[in-house]
């Protein structure tokens, strides 16, 4: 099972849900990317997974240039701002899906004003990814049994 997790940085909401998906399942080949790769992952990002026990402190950035030529079962955009316009992915997928995110890099403010943001879209993606194998993996793909 393949997936590719897309927005346009891939510094926070798709770093964020490659370590999610990751840990739900390892058997899963899960990869995020960008259209404009930031330089580096959110620190912010970066501190909240470590909240919640889920190190995504030596991922990197990476262009959705690298995958193209490659088949994904699930291509997933998380943009969301209406703002935003979320990455298109040509290459040979099966499935197509949208789980849209605010984008908490907008954030301002001092690091007390600003985890709580990081925080509350870092729950959201726990929670519609978690959704999101529930619904769409876990019935059918993969018939031995999650230890």
């Amino acid at each position: 099972m393949r997936i590719l997790i897309l927005c346009t940085g891939n510094s926070c909401r798709s770093q964020m849900a490659e370590g999610f998906l990751r840990s739900i399942d390892p058997r899963l080949e899960v990869f995020s990317a960008g259209t404009n790769p930031a330089l580096a992952v959110n620190p912010f990002a970066v501190a909240v997974m470590k909240e919640a026990g889920i190190d995504i402190s030596r991922n990197s950035p990476k262009s959705v240039d690298l995958f193209l030529d490659e088949p994904f079962d699930f291509v997933i955009t998380v943009c969301g701002g209406a703002r935003e316009a979320c990455p298109a992915f040509i290459g040979t997928v099966r499935n197509r899906l949208h789980i849209g995110f605010d984008d908490p890099a907008d954030a301002v403010g001092t690091v007390d004003e600003v985890m709580p943001v990081f925080r509350k879209v870092r729950d959201e993606i726990r929670a519609g990814f978690t959704g999101f194998y529930l619904e769409r993996i876990a019935p059918g793909l993969f018939n031995e049994p999650i230890l």
